[in-house]
């Protein structure tokens, strides 16, 4: 008997070098033509950082000129910087504020946001669109009754006036909380209450462990705006340097006739610096509270 042989198998032909390199330099610029807008974007809101980063590391005689590159690198400017002010003392100052503020806000808008959203009373809409007005209500026109009522209590001077009212109620914080909670079905607080629990255990149980991401881009606002906040700590602690916050600190490096715009910009980045690293950490929560933010109205 005879038998056939099988044929034999050719590997393919690999592909040329020049077609490979070509195929892998298409791929490259799809990718930057389809991001083009997003590149552009980015380059754009990163020149006002390199901007400060490099004015931060000038000499303060570069630093009053026209020139954009230092001819030289003074890394010792984000050493000086705290010699001349007690950074240390104002970035504690601001923590403080920005945490206590943070946390109040959370601890009196998810209660009031759960209430807008997943219950059901009388005036229920009326409370909400309120919640909106004091959104759009200027600062300025509650401010001087405000600033009245913290003098006769005896707290200005203090962080006292600006940490309290967010324990009591931060309108946009209850805005976005109620906007986020309106996307969790109500079939999950139904199950908790039939399993015995009462609106309080559901809402801690239930809810808040679901909204994570939505609470987490809450505080982080907060977080943001009390962090860069001037206004408020101007006017409750400009006369006590101890109290002063970041925000604040940057006046230290204005003299009477110049400004050192070297350490007054090596300040910044400093201040910068926490805010870039929570928003690198807390990202995705970040983006997904965002997201699904306000899909229901």
């Amino acid at each position: 008997m005879t038998t056939l042989a099988e044929p034999r198998r050719t590997a393919p032909a690999s592909e040329p070098p020049k077609a490979r390199v070509r195929r892998q330099w298409d791929k490259k610029l799809y990718w930057i033509a389809t991001h083009s807008l997003g590149i552009a974007m980015g380059v754009i809101f990163m020149l006002p950082i390199l901007f400060v980063f490099l004015t931060a590391v000038m000499s303060s005689d570069q630093a009053l000129s026209s020139n954009f590159w230092p001819k030289e690198w003074h890394f010792e400017n984000f050493i000086e910087v705290f010699e001349k002010a007690p950074l240390l003392q104002y970035f504690g100052n601001s923590m403080l504020y920005s945490t206590l503020a943070t946390a109040g806000a959370l601890i009196s808008a998810i209660p009031a946001a759960y209430a807008l959203s997943k219950l059901k009373f009388r005036g229920q809409n009326l409370f909400f669109m309120l919640t909106v007005a004091a959104m759009m209500l200027p600062p300025q026109v509650t401010v001087v009754p405000l600033y009245d009522l913290w003098v006769r209590l005896g707290f200005t001077g203090t962080l006292v006036p600006l940490i309290v009212p967010y324990f009591f109620f931060d309108a946009f914080s209850i805005f976005l909380l109620r906007q986020f909670f309106l996307t969790i079905p109500k079939d999950y607080l139904e199950a908790a209450k039939i399993d015995g629990c009462n609106e309080f255990q559901a809402m801690v149980k239930v809810l808040i462990p679901m909204a994570k991401p939505g609470i987490a881009a809450t505080a982080m606002f907060c977080f943001l705006f009390t962090w860069n906040d001037y206004f408020g700590p101007l006017l409750y602690t400009g006369e006590t340097r101890d109290s002063w916050p970041l925000s604040l600190a940057i006046a230290s490096f204005r003299g009477m006739h110049h400004v050192e715009w070297n350490l007054t910009m090596a300040a910044t980045a400093l201040i910068m610096l926490p805010v870039i690293v929570l928003f690198v950490f807390a990202q995705k929560s970040f983006v997904k509270g965002v997201t699904f933010t306000g899909v229901k109205g």
